[in-house]
């Protein structure tokens, strides 16, 4: 079997795990990356999402690196785009004018800045990435991680890969269960942290949906009607005992209220798209769901350049919710994405034929799959946009107590004497297989301690994903682009570090002055430990 080593490897390339391996590479180590799938950057991408920040992300609320990947994707907008010359010289671009962020975006325009990103490195030997590769066994002695067990899809080889830090970032924590590293699943019960909206009971399977998103534009006088999806029938009825109407349909919960509320859905509006806020602290803007993930605007271009928009479908109506894809066998695994598909896939049907339009018809058979945009042969996203992973058992578990509103006021913090890294955003669940409807409560700013990224026992894994120490209910205002990207590069620092020094990460956790060491490595690369005064929301 062939053999890799390396400094870092890391096992996982979403955007936790290409911040890691640049982290570590930056610091002069070598590393090893891997990817189950052709894409890194896993949300950003190959999930097709574009990315949900904080309302204060242009001025402040992130690293450096993360600026760097935000600013490099509008300059790719600017370098290659026909953009109106008012549209390129706004400094704060967003190149598909969409309401759920202030960078909505195509995924392959992320993977072009994140390849470019890595590729000095790649050029100088010092990082070695490993595409359709998945990790399928490991090697531990005692407290520590040997070696990974690699399995490349293209070619059936296995491979042998050894590094002194393993890092887990992978969407579902998958390395949790090879090396044995205790992990949590799941709803933790009231009792084990006091949190507010916990269930009574413990409940390991009862995990937030997961999602194939899409992308469409919509050809006006064109029929791209799909085929009928196979189970279309079932999903046509569908109706949730927590929903208002059809799960099929624009009526929906109010994620906070849950109220049922009326959503529009009208291709191609005139209005300029330079004249759209993108602030989820004012307003949420999933009201008007073709604005709502907007990733290309053609009234941002020269005239003629776009005939049509192009938005992402991550959608209430497309949330998958009947089986879960963490901790169980691979048969459900199986079924759940294969159900999930179907659902993604009926949702387009019904929209290319049942929805309402405001001219009193139904259907919008325009509406174009964009599988060149996703990168995939059947249109959808290359994989699912995973909400809730396996999470360590870390030295510190970050709560609900830790983030909300409620509890702790409008100018409440936890302040963390290890704090590595700062997040916003709003306390957010999906309806999730237990049975729960949404669970979406105002935050305020909080900080990320490193007790959280350290597992109680094992030496030298960390977690660069949504796989640290958070609950079911704290998981949800952690599992975003910025905050994970925060975390996979504390990790890439952090191994780094412990190589440089001699240390283990539990030491640099435990000690106020070996931490106070790596936190001057934290500052002098722009990690941000602290927020300045602001208001949650």
């Amino acid at each position: 079997m062939p053999e890799l080593s390396s400094d870092v490897l890391v096992v996982g390339g979403g955007l936790g795990g290409v911040a890691a391996a640049l982290a570590a590479c930056r610091a002069g180590r070598r590393v090893v990356i891997t990817e189950e799938t052709d894409w890194i950057g896993g949300q950003l991408t190959s999930q097709a999402v574009p990315p949900d920040e904080n309302p204060w992300i242009e001025q402040f609320g992130t690293t450096a690196m993360y600026r760097e990947l935000r600013e490099g994707i509008r300059a790719y907008y600017r370098r290659h785009y026909p953009l109106r010359a008012r549209a390129a010289a706004d400094p704060r671009l967003n190149p598909g004018a969409g309401r759920v962020s202030k960078l909505c975006h195509e995924p392959r325009v992320a993977l072009a800045v994140l390849e470019a990103m890595l590729a000095p490195h790649r050029a100088a030997g010092r990082l070695t990435v490993l595409l359709e590769t998945v990790p399928v066994a490991a090697e531990t002695d005692g407290d520590h991680v040997r070696a990974v067990e690699l399995l490349d899809r293209r070619t059936g080889r296995h491979i042998t890969a050894s590094a002194p830090y393993v890092i887990d970032a992978t969407e579902c924590g998958d390395l949790l269960t090879l090396t044995k590293t205790e992990y949590v699943t799941g709803a933790e019960s009231r009792d084990e942290y006091d949190e507010p909206h916990a269930p009574a009971v413990a409940a390991p399977g009862n995990q937030q949906g997961f999602t194939f998103c899409f992308a469409v534009d919509h050809r006006a006088g064109e029929d791209h009607t799909i085929d009928r999806p196979e189970t279309y029938s079932f999903w046509r009825e569908y109706r949730p005992d927590f929903w208002p109407g059809p799960l099929l349909g624009l009526l929906a919960p109010h994620p906070r209220t849950l109220e049922p509320v009326p959503r529009t859905f009208v291709p191609n509006p005139d209005e300029d798209p330079l004249d759209v806020t993108a602030d989820q602290s004012k307003d949420g803007g999933d009201l008007d769901l073709w604005l709502f993930r907007r990733i290309l605007a053609r009234g941002l271009h020269e005239p003629g350049s776009f005939d049509s928009d192009i938005t992402l479908v991550n959608w209430p109506m497309n949330d998958y919710w009947l089986g879960n894809v963490v901790d169980v066998d691979e048969e459900t695994v199986n079924a759940s994405l294969t159900a999930a598909r179907q659902l993604s896939f009926s949702l387009l049907y019904w929209l290319q034929t049942e929805a309402p339009r405001p001219d009193g018809g139904n259907g919008w058979p325009g509406l174009r799959l964009r599988g060149d945009v996703t990168g995939s042969a059947d249109g959808l996203a290359k994989a699912p946009y995973i909400r809730e992973s396996r999470r360590i058992r870390a030295v510190t578990t970050v709560t609900e107590n830790d983030v909300s509103l409620d509890v702790l006021g409008p100018y409440g913090r936890v302040s963390h004497a290890d704090s590595v890294g700062i997040g916003s955003y709003h306390l957010d669940l999906h309806p999730s297989t237990g049975g729960d409807t949404y669970i979406d409560l105002e935050s305020v700013p909080f900080e990320i301690p490193l007790g959280a990224m350290i597992p109680r026992r094992v030496r030298n894994l960390l977690p660069a994903a949504k796989n640290l120490g958070t609950t079911h209910i704290s998981n949800g205002s952690f599992r975003l682009h910025p905050v994970e990207w925060n975390i996979g590069e504390v990790a890439g620092r952090l191994a780094a570090h412990c190589l440089d020094t001699g240390t283990e990460p539990q030491q640099v956790q435990g000690e106020e002055s070996r931490f106070a060491e790596f936190a001057r490595v934290l500052d002098r690369a722009g990690v941000e430990r602290r927020w300045p005064d602001v208001r949650g929301y």
